[in-house]
């Protein structure tokens, strides 16, 4: 796949938020929400001060490799598995939920930053080694979110009534997706390839979400030596134990949080907001809030209620019942990882800013923040469109009517605007201003009412003039218009909307090592790929 690169800077897009363009260009107003700088002097200093701290590397270890047990052996993700019980072992890590089949293409990127940040720090400092880690969030219960694909202009949903944990839930009724995706996509040089592929991780017999994600994950990436945690374990769990206790019955995150919100909500927009207690009650088909009634605690939606000592004694016997919530799952993490750098999207980064405090609070280090590398990946036959509308880059990123009436401005050689005309009169009435405030000065703004007057009709014939000139456009409107549309489905950038599944039926692994290639590691710029 023979691609062109071209960078921009996130803010010349127009899709992100100003907090994350004001991370970006390191603003002071956020400087007090963040630990290290977002580079590789930031990465450096991440790893001096996680070397302070003490991560329980055997329970990891064992974790995994019980996690890996029943999955292909390989030699790259077995070694990465192996130095995890190093001390001079650290992970870059990146998350997200089990989306089936991935969800959209920007799941694809995280990870793939992740690896690429593991490999040129492993360059900068070879006495360390660095695991690219995909921390799974399997016990987020939003199947409306997590449920469904798009696939040729389409949403294809998951109909299952399964609850609680998406990561959880039996993978019975994806066959008829998959039949789908077979449909229209076996045609293509791969498509059969990757249609077994979902087969062989999403149709045996009793398997979950998210071990399906782990074996789609190992099949894509093991490669590049990723390793996959799934959290959802009982040794992971009795780690954060003394977290989970003070939550419950000292609601310790909630005033934390709430402090550095007040600080940082005049500016921003608050992303997450605590609760007074942010954890979740996880058992088999339930994943509910947990909240105090009175003396006791209940699990909302739910019969089930505890004493306080009954539900310390359930905290002591079983805290893989107990699931954070997006205020402590950051913490959580960064406890039982040893962990320097999280790659997130613009909605992560804006919450990981809110936990500072919180972090600080526990005496966990809190890593370097970096937003996840973004790409438009723009194929051959619409890279031949843009080139023929004489398109830059940047200018895709443009809504369509403003595409087109700056394409009928630069083929009009200024005939229709009536910028010197327009001009003319505003020295006419700044004259005419002169001589009669000289001699009234109460007449400056009847003078200023003439000019709007006859300004007006000046201003609106020029509107009329390009729009009679854009019917002359109609057939590069129309491709404008497809353009805008194949490469920002649903008026949203291509990697929220996307799978990655079309472009790798088409090209097969190849894709994913382009991708790889063109991955940035603190550059932390928007990269537009165009097939050649």
């Amino acid at each position: 796949m023979k691609v062109t690169a071209t960078r921009l800077s996130y803010g010349a897009t127009g899709y992100f938020s100003k907090l994350v363009n004001d991370y970006l260009q390191q603003d002071t107003n956020l400087r007090s929400f963040y630990q290290h700088t977002p580079n590789w002097q930031g990465i450096e200093d991440a790893i001096a001060a996680r070397k302070e701290y003490g991560t329980n590397n055997a329970v990891l270890v064992q974790a995994l490799k019980e996690q890996y047990a029943a999955l292909p052996a390989s030699e790259a993700v077995n070694k990465a598995i192996n130095q995890l019980a190093l001390p001079n072992t650290f992970t870059i890590t990146t998350a997200h939920q089990p989306a089936i089949f991935t969800g959209t293409l920007y799941f694809i990127y995280k990870i793939l930053h992740a690896i690429k940040m593991a490999a040129a720090a492993k360059e900068k400092w070879p006495a360390y080694n660095f695991v690219p880690v995909y921390y799974m969030g399997s016990e987020d219960a939003d199947l409306d979110e997590l449920g469904n694909i798009w696939l040729s202009g389409d949403t294809i949903s998951w109909d299952t009534k399964q609850t609680g944990a998406v990561g959880r839930m039996n993978t019975k009724g994806l066959d008829k997706i998959i039949h789908r995706i077979e449909g229209e996509l076996s045609v293509q040089p791969y498509g059969n390839e990757l249609v077994q592929l979902l087969k062989d991780c999403y149709l045996q017999n009793n398997t979950t979400v998210q071990a399906a994600t782990l074996q789609l994950l190992h099949q894509l990436f093991q490669q590049y030596g990723l390793v996959v945690l799934i959290p959802d374990n009982p040794a992971l769990k009795a780690l954060a134990k003394n977290v989970f206790e003070e939550e419950l019955f000292n609601n310790r995150s909630a005033a934390i949080v709430e402090k550095t919100i007040e600080r940082l909500s005049p500016q921003y927009k608050v992303q997450a907001q605590p609760r007074a207690i942010n954890l979740f009650y996880l058992k088999d088909a339930i994943r509910n809030r947990i909240e105090k009634a009175g003396d006791d605690f209940v699990v909302v939606d739910t019969d089930i209620r505890f004493t306080t000592a009954a539900l310390k004694e359930e905290l002591a016997q079983h805290p893989e019942r107990f699931s954070p919530n997006v205020i402590l799952r950051g913490l959580f993490q960064e406890m039982i990882l040893p962990n320097i750098a999280f790659i997130g999207g613009g909605g992560e980064l804006a919450y990981w800013l809110e936990f500072k405090d919180l972090f600080a609070h526990y005496k966990v280090n809190l890593p370097v923040l970096l937003l996840r590398n973004s790409f438009l990946v723009i194929e051959k036959k619409w890279t031949d469109k843009i080139s023929k509308l004489a398109l830059h880059d940047e200018q895709v990123f443009l809504p369509a009517t403003q595409l087109l009436t700056n394409l009928v401005k630069q083929n009009s050689n200024g005939k229709l605007s009536l910028q010197n005309e327009l001009t003319q009169a505003a020295a006419f009435y700044n004259s005419l201003q002169q001589k009669a405030v000289a001699v009234d000065a109460t007449l400056q703004k009847h003078i200023a009412a003439l000019e709007a007057k006859a300004t007006k009709p000046l201003q609106q014939l020029q509107q009329k003039l390009l729009r009679s000139e854009k019917r002359k456009y109609e057939n590069e409107q129309r491709q404008l218009e497809l353009i805008k549309n194949a490469l920002f489905p649903k008026n949203s950038l291509q990697e929220r909307v996307e799978n990655f599944m079309p472009f790798y039926a088409k090209h097969g692994p190849a894709f994913i090592q382009m991708l790889y290639n063109f991955s940035l590691t603190t550059e932390q710029e928007f990269v537009v790929l165009k097939e050649a």
